[in-house]
């Protein structure tokens, strides 16, 4: 009697270990795809990252959130970076369902003047901006004046976010 209960808590015991083995892997890593201060050469990151869910995405960007939550966003991330103390710039960092979401957002957005640049799995620069997409994840980066350095700052922020996607 005694062997015969000890093979059955063996064999339950196996199963549990299987079922939490299996369930741990398939949890979704969190990611912080915002660069620390002086994690960039000249950047520093200079507020809290906030983040809204699809259904509050409307207090972030009231009046275009609805391309978005069409796309299948599910959550957006923003933080403020410096650039040598005077360029300002925003990233946002947009969480899709899937990737074609992210896909249909860029090409929705871009404009004759954007030039392609290696970013993620495609990426396109601006004056004052950088758009890209690596996965589900849209990203884009704005910067709120124009200086001689900002396309080069902004692409080097812009390679540190996806560095950590």
């Amino acid at each position: 009697m005694k062997l015969c209960s000890m093979k059955w808590m063996l064999a339950i015991a196996a199963i549990i270990l299987v079922v939490i083995t299996a369930t741990t892997g398939c949890k979704k890593k969190i990611v912080d795809p915002f660069p620390k201060s002086g994690a960039l050469a000249g950047w520093e990151k200079t507020s809290e990252t906030r983040v809204f869910a699809a259904k509050d995405l409307w207090q972030y960007i009231d009046g275009d959130a609805e391309q978005y939550l069409s796309a299948g966003v599910v959550s957006t991330s923003t933080s403020d970076y410096k650039y040598q103390g005077q360029l300002e710039a925003t990233v946002d960092v947009y969480t899709m369902k899937d990737a074609a979401g992210a896909s249909k957002i860029m090409e929705k957005g871009q404009t004759k003047d954007a030039k392609t640049v290696p970013l993620g799995d495609a990426g396109v620069a601006y004056a004052q901006s950088v758009i890209f997409r690596k996965g589900p994840s849209l990203v884009r980066i704005v910067a709120y004046e124009l200086t001689p350095d900002a396309p080069q700052a902004l692409l080097a922020l812009a390679h540190g976010v996806e560095a950590k996607l």
